[in-house]
């Protein structure tokens, strides 16, 4: 065994011993609550929104230090502590046999316990729970969401299971990202950036157009809001690498907010932001100052996206001059494209000029 695959073996190891500590210590801490003749609880970080706070200085959201207990004293807590409890054994097994379930899995699973979970929502926020409790990842429990991952095509060489990838040999739809990419090894990689698109018709558009050649990149598609895993591939990818992450999604509220959920993280997720957030990605369109440069073909705005625009102003991840200017603009024409309105000129002018003109810019103003 060579001295990189050591160093895998060893982080995966290590991983797998902390959190199954941590899992284990929760057990112990309950069974010495019980020997002392107390009564057993357990302290959760609180994820209500008087305890999220945006870090002006990391760039993204975290939780402050307001903490509640579970405790069997409550006749209301008893239910969500055992089910804790529950789940907590569920993963520390997973854990032990390095065996992973999904999270739908574990809801079904949840039937043979006695204390099941009424909804699939309710399943999940006890997992989440968990998750902040211990201060490790959904994914390092063993956790693994239903969804298929993202795609990234171009020229990277990844290990995956033991097996040697390159993301241009696996066909036009790339590498799929593993909810397990923390246990995925980024080897060489011959590429300056990383070009992030919200759509797979744009991913696809890309590919065929040569673009991770074009422009020497990482094409990622993200299938809409991005998961987890994509979230932190592109984070280790920009750290790990070096590698700049470049965003393009449609323009509309819902493409800004998908932009921003990876570039400073989200509310819900404040817990793990550290390990999902990228706060120097940079957004590079559709822009509503696109829409009218480019002449795009748009549809009006709904009293939907107005209100959610709206509320993009008020939120602190986009109060720079930016996004300020960008919103304010959208407002006054009243207008959002998709990103495949580019094809008003052309499949091919995405990529003979789009794209060189924001790349251009993005250097202009480094």
């Amino acid at each position: 065994m060579g001295e990189t695959e050591q160093k895998e073996k060893s982080h995966k190891e290590k991983r797998k011993e902390y959190t199954y500590n941590k899992l284990k210590g929760l057990g112990l801490e309950i069974i010495e609550d019980i020997e002392k003749n107390k009564v057993p609880s357990v302290k959760v970080p609180s994820r209500g929104t008087g305890n999220i706070i945006y870090d002006d200085t990391k760039r993204y959201y975290v939780l402050g230090d307001r903490y509640g207990r579970r405790s069997l004293g409550n006749v209301k807590q008893i239910r969500k502590l055992g089910q804790m409890v529950y789940v907590a054994n569920f993963c520390k097994d997973l854990v032990a046999r390095e065996k992973t379930a999904t999270i739908r899995e574990m809801y079904y699973v949840s039937e043979g316990w006695g204390i099941s979970f009424k909804t699939q929502q309710e399943s999940n926020i006890v997992g989440e729970d968990l998750e902040v409790t211990l201060g490790t990842t959904r994914e390092d429990l063993g956790l693994m969401p239903e969804e298929d991952g993202a795609s990234v095509y171009g020229d990277i060489n990844l290990i995956d299971e033991g097996t040697e990838i390159n993301a241009t040999k696996m066909g036009k739809s790339g590498y799929t990202i593993s909810p397990t990419i923390d246990q995925v090894d980024l080897r060489e990689c011959n590429v300056d950036k990383v070009l992030a698109v919200e759509t797979m018709g744009m991913f696809h558009r890309l590919v065929q157009e040569n673009a991770h050649k074009r422009f020497n990149c990482l094409i990622v598609g993200l299938k809409g809001q991005a998961a987890r895993a994509t979230r932190r591939f592109l984070k280790r990818i920009n750290e790990e690498k070096g590698l700049p992450v470049y965003i393009c999604n449609d323009g509309d509220p819902w493409g800004f907010h998908i932009a921003q959920v990876i570039i400073s993280g989200s509310a819900k997720l404040a817990h793990v932001n550290e390990d999902l957030a990228t706060p120097d990605a940079k957004f590079i369109g559709v822009t509503a100052s696109d829409i009218i440069n480019y002449d795009l073909p748009t549809d009006k705005l709904k009293d939907v996206d107005v209100m959610r625009l709206k509320e993009l102003s008020k939120d602190p991840r986009y109060k720079s001059d930016f996004w300020q200017t960008e919103i304010k603009k959208m407002l006054k024409i009243g207008k959002k494209a998709e990103q495949q309105s580019f094809s008003k000129y052309g499949l091919e002018y995405v990529v003979d000029t789009y794209f060189p003109a924001k790349f251009e810019e993005m250097e202009n103003q480094a």
